[in-house]
């Protein structure tokens, strides 16, 4: 299962979403620069249980370091595909969260639980002499606040199933709960100081996430939240859309609402359009033109359903005009 996106719109750009993003993928090409020298910058800028377990590691690092990497590590990634995939689960899940606590508080919120991850790998791990590198116990973290704040919401999943593309959508709750009984499981079957990924990283951030946002959403905004969610008022809907039509049984034509932001009612834009319909899942790109009211309807022709006669009726999408 491969999750494309949630079907909660963020009511803002997420700024400190995307920055943080982009500063994961300018380290990497910062690290991917370092050529021979990779492994000694891993070992210095990585977390390394024996650097704080044993006095005669530590000392070949300075205390500037040692509290460095306790924080840069989660910008390191092994590998383009180690990056994709964080980086994307951070795209889809972080936009919701920030918007709920804000730009300043999710980005102090974000490094906490990077911090909080990072330190439930080492007490699990305190001998280790394997580095440990990704922003996935941070991202983890953002996930548990997502499970508390949005467990109703649904996660559209691609599924091949003999090549055919299948999308579904995944109540976040089972989808995320689903997720960390797996890394308990595999945190469970993995031996203590042994190598690979670092399990108990996931679960000490999804859990501490869980923590943290209940404690940020008590505590009092910045000001400049406000003024940094006036600026960041969001100008587009998502691109990816699950319409869910309906129709009375004697109609053959079908029914939906189709979401635009202001700024795309104004100038037009194109949508990809998922209709589930029975066992079936449609997938086409729909055109809407500029200057597009609230409540403008746009026919599809022979998009509905199959009539006895074997004529097919039309889609009407209601324009919504949002994302604001």
């Amino acid at each position: 299962m491969l999750p494309l996106r949630d079907t909660i719109p963020s009511k803002s750009y997420p700024v400190v979403n995307y920055l943080i993003i982009a500063s994961n993928v300018l380290v990497f090409f910062v690290q991917m620069a370092q050529g021979p020298a990779l492994q000694k910058f891993i070992f210095t800028y990585g977390l390394v249980p024996i650097r704080y377990s044993s006095p005669q590691a530590g000392e070949y690092f300075t205390t500037g370091q040692q509290i460095f990497s306790l924080f840069s590590y989660m910008f390191l990634h092994g590998g383009f595909w180690h990056l994709l995939g964080n980086m994307w689960s951070l795209y889809i899940f972080g936009d919701n969260v920030e918007d709920r606590l804000g730009p300043v508080r999710y980005l102090v919120f974000y490094i906490l639980c990077g911090l909080a991850s990072g330190l439930s790998h080492l007490a699990i791990n305190w001998g280790s002499r394997i580095p440990t590198i990704g922003a996935s116990g941070a991202i983890a973290g953002v996930m548990g606040a997502y499970f508390l704040l949005y467990p109703y919401s649904r996660i559209l999943t691609f599924i091949p199933i003999f090549f055919i593309p299948y999308f579904i959508e995944v109540p976040a709750f089972f989808f995320l709960g689903l997720w960390f009984l797996m890394q308990f499981l595999s945190a469970a079957g993995t031996p203590a100081h042994g190598g690979g990924i670092a399990w108990w990283a996931h679960i000490g951030g999804f859990l501490f996430g869980m923590l943290f946002v209940k404690i940020f959403l008590k505590a009092p905004g910045v000001g400049i939240s406000q003024k940094l969610r006036q600026k960041a008022a969001k100008r587009k809907t998502h691109r990816l859309q699950v319409i869910r039509a309906i129709g009375s049984p004697d109609d053959p034509h079908l029914y939906g609402t189709l979401e635009v932001s202001p700024l795309e009612a104004e100038f037009g834009t194109k949508k990809l359009v998922n209709i589930p319909w029975g066992f079936q899942k449609r997938l086409f790109n729909v055109t809407v033109p500029p200057g597009v009211k609230e409540g403008t309807l746009l026919r599809l022709r022979g998009m509905g359903r199959a009539t006895k006669t074997g004529e097919k009726g039309d889609l009407y999408l209601k324009i919504k005009i949002g994302g604001i």
